[in-house]
């Protein structure tokens, strides 16, 4: 089922939120509503589900303009991040409530939750009470509940948060699993860009009510449109420098950093240079001096902030190996034809 926003606007009294808001989710795709507190993901799949009502603009499920239409109308199904099962029910009664709201018979809603259950590997769970669950369960129990009348559309509202982060790396596939085996379009709200990038076919990044970026993960996170958007996907994040163009190449202090051939024509004056820690280390060769200031050590890998002459700082990234030590002098390289380039307010050269 396709859903389309189309010139959605809220407001809450005098406040515009969001204005004007373009958005398409392609039938069975899975989209991430991305963005930090406040970018009015969360109010987008409000508006979405029927909690809030829009003050302009028309939403369509497929053909159907469901824009005025009640929540119970709309037949999508919600996962909260609290879960919001009902404490009182076994888990068998908590699936097959919206079953017996559309009042079906008790051997297909039977049918129905034991189906359902199966899907989200719960079978052996329905006959207890949430509070006997973990949270990575009872958000099966979740997932199962929103997906047994067979949605048009599922949304997920922050669904991981509550959960650790073993459980939360465990229930990214499993719900990414579940989406493609029913097909079902979704729609992922999360400030996480791990879950975005990892669970979705496209994101959309928002800031201050609007869209800064629609595209596939891997695109978002290679060619940024802004420094909004470079900023907010990687881990660890990029780093970014202040340069000058000096022929043929950027000035950082007393370092040069070759221009790319691609960059060559489209630059000049003062950038902003947006360099991520996996394109700066010693296997690029040398050129820029600093200091280890910061050292990380994540097993397999270690992390490394290196300060400049001029106090900026650039992360790296490498492989577990001989481990440096603060204070500890380096002379690494930066891969150039993976520099991004920035004007001095943020837009992508």
């Amino acid at each position: 089922m396709q859903l389309r926003l189309e010139n959605f606007t809220k407001k809450f009294d005098n406040l515009t939120v969001i204005d004007q808001l373009n958005l398409t989710v392609e039938s069975g795709e899975m989209m991430a509503l991305l963005g930090p507190s406040g970018c009015g993901k969360s109010t987008t799949l409000f508006t979405i589900c029927g909690i809030h009502r829009m003050n302009g603009g028309t939403l369509h499920f497929g053909d159907r303009d469901v824009s005025n239409l009640p929540s119970q109308q709309r037949n999508v199904g919600v996962v909260f991040q609290n879960y919001a099962l009902y404490p009182h029910m076994n888990i068998r009664d908590n699936i097959a409530f919206p079953l017996r709201v559309q009042k079906l018979d008790n051997a297909t809603i039977a049918k129905k939750v034991a189906e359902i259950a199966e899907l989200v590997h719960i079978p052996e769970l329905l006959d207890r009470k949430p509070a006997q669950l973990s949270g990575g369960q009872q958000q099966r129990v979740a997932l199962a509940r929103a997906l047994v009348r067979k949605p048009d559309v599922l949304l997920l509202d922050e669904p991981l948060a509550n959960l650790d982060a073993k459980l939360r790396l465990e229930m990214r596939s499993e719900i990414r699993r579940i989406q493609l085996e029913t097909g079902i379009t979704a729609i992922l709200v999360t400030h996480d860009q791990v879950e975005a990038m990892s669970m979705c076919d496209r994101i959309a990044l928002m800031k201050g009510g609007k869209i800064v970026q629609l595209s596939e993960p891997d695109q978002m996170y290679n060619d940024p449109v802004d420094t909004f958007v470079a900023g907010f996907l990687g881990n660890p994040p990029i780093s970014f420098l202040d340069a000058q163009v000096n022929a043929d190449v950027f000035q950082v202090g007393p370092s040069q950093i070759t221009i790319a051939d691609s960059l060559r024509a489209k630059v000049n004056g003062a950038v902003k240079l947006g360099i991520r820690p996996e394109y700066f280390g010693p296997q690029f060769g040398t050129g820029i001096t600093g200091k280890i200031s910061f050292v990380e050590t994540q097993g397999r890998e270690d992390l490394y902030n290196v300060t400049l002459p001029d106090g900026s700082v650039l992360r790296s990234i490498q492989a577990a190996g001989p481990r440096l030590k603060l204070g500890d002098s380096v002379n690494w390289g930066i891969s150039h034809d993976h520099a991004l380039a920035f004007t001095p307010d943020g837009a992508r050269i």
